[in-house]
């Protein structure tokens, strides 16, 4: 994929394959862990072949790395030349053994690696294995460079959401892994530095004991039996995760989650009592909410509205429903119209519907970014400036909305012009990419709720994000505040916020 991106784009050139002729050195792991990896990934993490369409890695040149016949190591001098002659800036090493350290004084950009290079051997890959055994929160991601003489320096590191299968965490984290490799090669095409400082890498896992395998093997087990009986309750029309509502009163930057007070989960005679990604709109002197939620026995959510008053939601009945899967309603005002944002990534764009007769009747008024996975998508203004916040899913085998935060400048609510940001993805990462409800401007200080997406749970909590600079070179933001299931009793997560007249709503997942 990455190398599919470079040659569409005219700032970069792929230069050469340079081939190591040693490229583990003595890296090996045990037989056992050899073979439960292989059958695991090809139970739980194929992928399909990748064709690409803007380049031929055939013709591409490829080069062996010249070895010295006396030491049967390569030839730093040698190398130096051959990277000379290629003309490269950078070398991309994906192999645990790299270039000599006299070979990086021809690279003016160093030697590239991510983490995950330096975790595999001549017969097993077992990066995501760690922290998928420990079942650890995340997967850390670091890309890093080597200059000549200098110690390995991190470039930028994230982190993802752990998955149930060390293979298929394996897989994932690599696909994403793309994404930011091309962002950071365009920042430094447009000669622009990297604009945090990133940590400390992390010393290279070594490959899992065979003692160890057992254990792992009855918990992928119990892991992939929940996920068969989740598969049949779905196909059922029955979601085992139950979403419900909380409110209370409260701004975004003053709420106390320990004071709000459920919706009560009770199913109507048309609606489950599953109730997602609420979003709070005033009209005529009266607060609605939006929300998603399905009809019995239906696989595709629609969106539904109902009143708050005294008493609670008074339920209104449906606002909007397609042949197609919809949630995540931000609805909002401009001027005299009112719209809605709802997320319809199965339908491979985003769409905008202007209200005709409110809140139950809803034309299509725009759409943008055809043919693209886009999810939980808003509109802000901002200084007079319109911006669409949006996670787009860059994937080949592993769709997933949860880890690219991609901004644009457009024109308004008729979406037709669309800018990129210059480092989309601005944010990467399961624990702040993903939207959580609308953008707010208080006082001049701008907040984005997000999804803290990490222990193996989707939506497990919520983060306040307080962007600092936004423009179409720069994106800068800071979490200022964190919100965990912990706030009422049996909670699993919490994935999405909004407020409105001095009250605010938030979703939470009840552990049922």
């Amino acid at each position: 994929m990455a190398m599919e991106e470079i040659s569409r784009d005219p700032r970069l050139t792929l230069a050469a394959v340079l081939v190591h002729p040693t490229p583990f050195g003595s890296r090996r792991a045990s037989f056992g862990f050899s073979t439960v990896s292989r059958l695991e990934r090809r139970m739980l993490a194929r992928s399909p072949r990748f064709q690409p369409r803007a380049f031929d890695l055939r013709k591409l040149r490829h080069d062996p790395m010249p070895l010295d016949r006396e030491t049967g190591h390569i030839d730093p001098e040698a190398a130096r030349r051959l990277i000379e002659e290629t003309g490269a800036d950078l070398v991309l090493r994906t192999t645990p053994e790299g270039l000599p350290n006299l070979a990086l004084t021809a690279l003016p950009h160093g030697e590239w690696a991510f983490n995950f290079s330096d975790e595999w051997g001549a017969n097993a890959d077992w990066y995501g294995y760690a922290p998928a055994m420990r079942q650890e929160p995340t997967t850390p991601l670091a890309l890093y460079v080597r200059h000549e003489g200098e110690e390995p320096r991190c470039i930028v590191s994230t982190a993802f959401n752990t998955k149930f299968s060390g293979a298929r965490n394996n897989a994932y984290i690599k696909e994403r892994a793309a994404a930011l490799f091309l962002r950071e090669l365009r920042r430094v095409a447009d000669q622009v530095e990297a604009p945090t400082a990133p940590a400390d890498l992390a010393s290279a896992a070594a490959p899992p004991p065979t003692a160890a395998l057992p254990r792992y093997a009855a918990t992928l087990a119990r892991h992939l039996g929940s996920r068969a009986r989740k598969a049949v309750l779905e196909r059922m029309g029955r979601d085992p995760a139950m979403w419900t509502l909380y409110l209370g009163q409260g701004a975004i930057d003053t709420f106390d989650p320990q004071q709000a007070r459920q919706v009560p989960p009770t199913p109507t005679a048309t609606e489950t009592s599953i109730k997602a990604d609420p979003f709070l709109f005033e009209h005529d002197g009266a607060c609605y909410l939006f929300y998603e939620t399905y009809s019995h026995g239906d696989t595709r959510a629609h969106i539904a509205v109902g009143r708050l008053d005294a008493d609670g939601l008074t339920p209104l009945g449906e606002a909007l429903r397609c042949p197609y899967h919809l949630s995540y309603p931000f609805v909002f005002r401009d001027g005299q119209d009112i719209f809605m944002m709802p997320e319809t990534h199965a339908a491979r764009r985003i769409e905008i519907w202007r209200c005709t007769d409110f809140p139950h009747k809803w034309e299509l008024y725009a759409t943008a970014l055809e043919g693209q996975s886009a999810a939980d998508s808003v509109l802000v203004r901002l200084q007079e400036k319109w911006w669409l916040f949006t996670n787009l899913s860059t994937f080949h085998a592993y769709e997933d909305h949860c880890c690219e935060l991609h901004v644009f400048q457009v024109d308004g609510p008729r979406l037709g012009r669309l800018v990129p940001h210059r480092r989309n993805p601005v944010v990467m990462g399961s624990l702040f990419a993903r939207n959580a409800g609308r953008i707010f401007d208080i006082g001049g200080r701008i907040y984005r709720p997000s999804q803290q997406n990490s222990h193996g749970i989707y939506g497990y909590g919520l983060n306040i994000m307080e962007i600092e600079q936004l423009d179409l070179l720069t994106y800068r933001e800071r979490c200022v505040r964190t919100i965990l299931p912990d706030f009422q009793p049996e909670l699993l997560g919490c994935h999405h916020f909004d407020a409105a007249g001095g009250r605010f709503v938030l979703d939470a997942r009840l552990s049922l």
